[in-house]
Parts: structure tokens; sequence; C-alpha cells
């Protein structure tokens, strides 16, 4: 048998045990990715990791919305947009041809085409007196998924021009 200490260090060891593995437990996946997100010191992992979010955020913002939180889901979006636009200024800051090598740029704009599309449908289930909050966040987000298209799609000067016909 075991002694009386032996089984209250048992006891305390389990206890210890559980108290720490209980947040690990408690996170939901999105604190999870955006932990995760948060952590990442590469732009182009970071960029991924972002465009995996975004979904999940959206999903969060939309779920606050229907629970009648409207400056919640606001703040969401606006820290979703904080993100992409942190996140887009990190990758440019590489000096990462994105023409040349996509990564990162491209997962990021893909998922920034789909997120203000979604964010378009949201806007269309809000009262119209609260609408112009959530269209600057979707105009911010916009702009930058445009600035992603222009990296990696460089508009350049017509190098072989048309020959004009006398």
């Amino acid at each position: 048998m075991m002694s009386l200490s032996a089984m209250l260090r048992m006891c305390a060891t389990v206890v210890v045990a559980l108290a720490l593995l209980m947040p690990v437990a408690a996170q939901t996946p999105l604190a999870v990715e955006l932990t995760r997100y948060q952590q990442e010191t590469d732009p182009v992992r970071k960029a991924r990791a972002l465009a995996k979010l975004g979904d999940d955020q959206i999903a969060l913002a939309r779920k606050q919305l229907k629970d009648g939180e409207d400056v919640a889901s606001l703040q969401t979006l606006e820290q979703y947009r904080d993100e992409v636009q942190q996140t887009t200024a990190g990758l440019k800051a590489t000096g990462i041809d994105a023409e040349k090598k996509p990564a990162g740029f491209k997962e990021l704009q893909i998922s920034l085409r789909e997120i203000v599309r979604r964010i378009d449908d949201l806007i269309l289930t809000l009262p119209v007196d609260k609408r112009p909050f959530f269209r600057e966040v979707r105009s911010d987000l916009a702009k930058t998924q445009n600035d992603l298209i222009d990296a990696l799609f460089p508009r350049q000067l017509d190098q072989n021009p048309r020959k004009t016909s006398p």
C-alpha cells in the first residue's frame, strides 16, 4: 500500500497537471490559430497562416452579429483588417519580388478576395445605419487586396509599342 504522503504527492501532481492542461483544452481552434499567427516571424508563413485564419474570424464576426454584439463584430473585423495590413507591410518589407516568388502574396490575395465577398454578404444583413462602419473595413481590405494584385502582376509600360499606321 501507498503511504499517505505518497498519495498526497500523487494527488498534487495530478491537480497540477490538470491545472496546466485546462487552458490548452479550453482554447478554441480560432484562438490556437491566432496564437500561431502572432508567434510566426517569417512574413511568408505569417501570410499563409493569416489566409487560413480569415474564414474563422469572419465566421466569428457573423456569429457576434447574430448574437446582437454589433460592436464586438466590428472590432473583430477591424482586428482582422489590422492583421492583414501589418502582414502585407511585412511581406513588402522583405523586398521579395511577388511576381517571381508569389508565396504568401498569392495565398493572402486569394483569401482576401473571398473575405471581401463574405463581408459584402454580412453588410447586407445589417441595418442601414450601421453599414458605413463595416463598409469602411471592407474598403480597407479591398484596397489591400488590390495592392497585392498590383504586387503580383505589376503593370509595366508597353515594351513593344504598336506601330502606328501611316
